[in-house]
């Protein structure tokens, strides 16, 4: 199983899955029945990169609509950084898992809120360092596409950087929408990335 998170913080959890329907209330929290497990990847490569990570996820909890033991986050890996220019710092990467009744466009603009709010620009080239990935892997067993958004994520199965984390909190789960399990997927990828070493388990 995974590793527990938040020595000292909200009692962060590895290794379940969302669940579909839950109890009304949690700990104050409204909950709402038809809740879709969300994948969401989160990255950093600019300024405090552990300190962007950490103020992500906090975000997403907020956002997060099920029990709190169904908020997943996975280790911290620092991974080399894929298709950047030569010098680019290396990233730290994360998954977390959630859960949330909001539709694909009103997710993606609640993680790209994160993402300005954190200080990642909206005219930001394409690959060039950020403080900040916010990406939306999947949510439940949809499939959407349009100019704004793809999910599953059209390269989830093609990035070690998220597999590999992505296995931390699914482990033999078949990811929503993909009829995979993150495990599965991992034997089969094909990738030229670096193994990336965990830089945290516990944060």
């Amino acid at each position: 199983m995974g590793v527990r998170t938040g020595q000292n913080e909200r009692p962060f959890r590895h290794g379940r899955r969302a669940r579909s329907a839950l109890s009304p209330t949690t700990e104050g929290r409204p909950l709402k029945t038809d809740l879709f497990s969300a994948g969401i990847s989160l990255g950093s490569n600019v300024g405090d990169r552990l300190s962007n990570l950490k103020a992500a996820r906090d975000r997403l909890f907020t956002l997060h609509q099920g029990e709190p033991e169904t908020f997943l986050v996975s280790p911290i890996y620092e991974t080399a950084p894929v298709g950047c220019a030569p010098g680019t710092p290396a990233f730290l990467n994360a998954v977390v898992g959630m859960e949330s009744s909001l539709d694909p466009l009103a997710l993606l603009d609640a993680t790209q809120t994160i993402e300005r709010d954190l200080g990642r620009p909206d005219d930001r080239a394409k690959n060039a360092p950020r403080t900040i990935d916010v990406d939306l892997l999947y949510l439940g067993e949809a499939k959407f596409t349009n100019d704004r958004l793809e999910i599953p994520h059209p390269r989830l199965l093609l990035r070690r950087f998220v597999l590999m984390p992505l296995v931390d909190i699914l482990e033999n789960q078949v990811i929503p929408g993909l009829g995979i399990s993150a495990t599965e997927a991992m034997t089969k990828l094909d990738s030229d990335e670096p193994v990336p070493p965990r830089f945290l388990d516990s944060w």
